[in-house]
């Protein structure tokens, strides 16, 4: 598999540390990017062009642009826009480039994306990146699935990546991430409306030693505080995967009750936070800094 041009779509927060992270790295000559806010007209198009430029990442003028100058492209965009991006990337690969998908969707999605990639010729790999980018970069654990998965995997671990090829049928890698996306962004949708209930009742005190007590591996302080963050940072994203989720679930042959309820909770932080309830507010500050902003709002 001869990879030496990378093209990523989607230059948002796991966008750009992919690019960042590949660059340099042995047998890649180039690192691309595109995305909608490179179009003329964006409000964020200079900053965005001047942040790819600052670290030696070539912003492409469209999808086909990226497309054709590349031999590997990798799909880092919301989950709500896997399909479409697919889609689009389709009509402008080359019969021997391969479509990474990274994003978070149920395995009818990423089945749906790979017939719009192999029915040009080109080929298809899903990840199912298993827990945040952030603190790991282009090292973060993921799970690839695919026909060509076992041979991409070797290639990407050469990079530094931490990539293992789960089952060369599609589906597999994203049922994985899916089912764990439950549990994980369960926890944080139940921790935020636990914790601010307490913090109302002015009861916390008393709920989290007991927490502690049943689940002593756990810094419920600490990790209330990190799951308030990441959800007022990312809730929209968030959201949008829970529903990836929930189709997951119905794929299954289940009503996705819990599921919907998670994304649900997840939308409505996102919205508190676009609604500038949680203005000012430290990215690394207190549980109890994040609660009282919403018992303020409540008032």
């Amino acid at each position: 598999m001869d990879i030496r041009r990378i093209g990523v779509v989607g230059y948002g927060e796991v966008g750009k540390i992919f690019s960042a992270g590949l660059l340099g790295q042995a047998g890649v000559d180039s690192v691309s990017a595109w995305d909608t806010k490179f179009v003329a007209g964006s409000a964020s198009r200079e900053a965005e062009l001047a942040h790819a430029s600052s670290v030696g990442v070539q912003a492409q003028p469209s999808m086909q642009a990226l497309c054709e100058s590349c031999d590997l492209v990798i799909s880092a965009v919301t989950a709500s826009n896997t399909l479409a991006v697919a889609c689009e990337a389709a009509g402008f690969m080359g019969p021997a480039a391969v479509f990474l998908d990274l994003n978070s969707a149920s395995p009818g999605t990423k089945q749906q994306a790979a017939a719009a990639i192999e029915a040009r010729g080109a080929s298809y790999v899903e990840a199912g990146v298993m827990t945040s980018v952030p603190p790991y970069g282009i090292r973060v654990p993921m799970l690839l699935g695919g026909a060509r998965a076992a041979e991409l995997a070797p290639r990407l671990v050469g990079w530094g990546m931490d990539a293992k090829p789960v089952s060369d049928k599609l589906g597999v890698a994203s049922a994985i991430k899916m089912c764990r996306s439950v549990m994980i962004k369960g926890l944080e949708a139940l921790v935020i409306e636990s914790y601010s209930t307490a913090r109302r009742y002015g009861v916390e005190d008393h709920v989290l030693p007991t927490l502690a007590e049943t689940f002593p591996s756990i810094d419920w302080q600490q990790q209330g505080a990190y799951f308030f963050s990441r959800v007022v940072q990312h809730g929209k994203r968030r959201a949008e995967e829970m529903r990836e989720s929930a189709n997951t679930v119905r794929e299954a042959g289940f009503e996705p009750l819990m599921t919907a309820a998670i994304a649900d909770k997840q939308q409505w932080v996102a919205d508190q936070a676009a609604a500038g309830v949680f203005e000012g507010v430290d990215k690394n500050g207190r549980w109890q800094d994040y609660a009282d902003r919403l018992l303020a709002a409540r008032k």
